[in-house]
């Protein structure tokens, strides 16, 4: 009964700290690029962006005071935001900024720019 009771806490906590934005695929992010479905955010930084992103990205170093300008004016519109790669969180500033301001499709490319080029996909500068 032990053990049961130690599994269910470690699985409700567990639950606790899941991604608080579903993760969104390479292929699934490129789809929704392809059909200009998707307003993608990189928080990786003024240099990082210059060196390459996303094609089509808002560089959020940049845009975040004014993110509400450039953010579709549908709020159940895709978002996307992404940072360097699996390990990084920053992409959460983008991601809760864009929650705050009502998107209601906000998700996350766990991925971030280190697995976009990984996969070879074409940057943008």
């Amino acid at each position: 009964m032990k053990k049961l009771i130690a599994l269910v806490f470690a699985l409700v906590a567990t639950a606790g700290f899941a991604a608080e934005f579903p993760d969104i695929s390479i292929a699934d992010l490129k789809q929704a690029i392809a059909d200009k479905k998707v307003t993608v955010i990189d928080v990786n930084g003024a240099a990082s962006y210059a060196n390459g992103h996303v094609p089509g990205a808002i560089n959020f170093a940049t845009q975040k005071d004014s993110l509400a300008s450039v953010l579709p004016s549908d709020k159940g519109a895709l978002v996307v935001a992404y940072c360097g790669g699996p390990q990084c969180s920053a992409y959460k500033a983008a991601a809760n900024a864009a929650s705050q301001l009502g998107y209601t499709n906000v998700k996350h490319l766990s991925a971030g720019i280190s697995g976009w080029k990984a996969a070879k996909e074409p940057l943008e500068k």
